[in-house]
């Protein structure tokens, strides 16, 4: 998935015309937009075709999918269904059930991203000590895309490593969270970024500050 300026918005504001006046104003700056659980719960899922239509995103769905396979497969093709271009779903669930989301994306010819590590301190309880086994678990699969942290560069290198050069990395966590976006893209192959830009004065002058940093 190529991504304009190696940056993915964060959409995770709770109405439609919030998001399409931060969409309209930062639309020359990037061509990638991350949804979750607030945008799509407050407005439903015809929020992603309306984005795509009006502004000609492509689209990733964070629904950080971890249910049993019969439940993912079911999850991933409404999400599909309603013009998602990719989805997240979580690796700690096991083979059986990410495979049930990759076995949906390819049905669709869409694609999906393991997240292997997420970018909040309480990652580190439960979730980073299986990380790894995560990321390999992946490759095993055939899997190509992969979710690793912004806010843990050590992690984020042995995540890299796993997955190997031809891999695909997004990578949460650069700004409001503290990751530094030049750094991380020696890893990534995009950062994620939310708030920074969408809880801005000045949407579109947050967007352009973003990304003359990253040179």
């Amino acid at each position: 998935m190529k991504i304009k300026n190696s940056l993915i918005l964060a959409l995770d504001v709770m109405s439609e015309s919030e998001a399409i006046e931060i969409c309209d104003s930062i639309k020359d700056y990037i061509d990638t937009i991350k949804i979750g659980y607030p945008l799509a719960l407050a407005e439903g899922l015809e929020i992603i075709n309306k984005l795509k239509d009006k502004f000609g995103f492509k689209v990733i769905c964070d629904f950080k999918v971890a249910d049993i396979d019969a439940t993912n497969s079911k999850i991933c093709d409404e999400t599909f269904k309603a013009g998602a271009d990719a989805i997240i779903c979580h690796g700690f669930v096991g083979s059986d059930s990410v495979q049930a989301c990759l076995d949906m994306a390819n049905n669709h010819g869409k694609e999906i991203f393991l997240l292997t590590e997420m970018s909040h301190p309480g990652a580190k309880m439960f979730l980073q000590k299986d990380a790894e086994k995560i990321a390999e678990m992946g490759v095993d699969m055939g899997i190509t895309n992969y979710v690793a942290p912004a806010t843990r560069l050590d992690r984020l290198s042995i995540i890299r490593d796993i997955v190997g050069d031809n891999a695909f990395i997004i990578s949460p966590g650069v700004g409001k969270q503290g990751g530094d976006g030049k750094k991380t893209l020696e890893y990534s192959n995009a950062i994620i970024v939310g708030r920074s830009i969408y809880e801005a004065d000045n949407p579109k002058i947050a967007c352009e500050n973003l990304i003359q940093s990253l040179k």
